[in-house]
């Protein structure tokens, strides 16, 4: 992407690192969800969403275990502190994956079942809903930093074309990370209707 004309403009500097900085971590934390989002294979991320209670408080998974996926259709959880694998279990269950862990006294194994065609189109379905869900996140970021472009030229801190290329390259970011967003889901999507 060209130079930033916004980031050129004193009064709008702070504007625009605001914006950047809030888009970015929209995509953030789409990549997140998409991590997270079980496909046929094992991936040690499908168990983020799971949150294990320990000493009363309600922690992630990956900080009172170890996640691997030792095989494509198998997870194993194993657990810092043996005596909460009764409790992980628990948690991995509620979490309504569709996971169903069995243990051996030390270690948490997951077997982790194909998709049926039916999961794999909600799942896409899912997919998409994530994607809007990110997309009108991105959309407001855009909606705030137009409107404190137009306080600016309202309070005279900048001139019209100022104005106007700022709103003009303010819908070209937000064009740019809506299209990041929608390539890694595309492949997302083809990874989950890939048998």
């Amino acid at each position: 992407m060209a130079p930033s004309v916004i980031a050129t403009i004193p009064a709008l500097k702070e504007v625009y690192t605001q914006l950047k900085s809030r888009m970015e971590k929209a995509v953030e934390d789409f990549r997140t969800n998409l991590a997270a989002a079980r496909t046929g294979r094992a991936t040690v991320h499908m168990l983020d969403p799971v949150r294990v209670p320990y000493y009363g408080s309600e922690m992630p998974i990956n900080q009172v275990a170890t996640v691997h996926a030792p095989e494509p259709q198998l997870l194993t959880v194993q657990p810092f502190d043996p005596s909460i694998l009764a409790e992980i279990e628990k948690a991995i269950r509620a979490a309504g994956l569709g996971l169903n862990p069995q243990n051996d006294g030390k270690i948490a194994r997951i077997p982790v079942p194909p998709l049926t065609e039916e999961l794999r189109k909600d799942m896409v379905k899912h997919l998409h809903k994530i994607l809007e869900d990110h997309r009108t996140a991105i959309r407001n970021v855009r909606r705030d930093g137009n409107e404190s472009i137009k306080k600016a030229m309202k309070d005279k801190k900048i001139s019209e074309d100022d104005e106007k290329k700022a709103i003009d390259e303010v819908q070209k970011l937000t064009d740019a990370e809506i299209k990041k967003m929608e390539e890694m889901s595309a492949a997302k999507e083809k990874e989950l209707m890939t048998v």
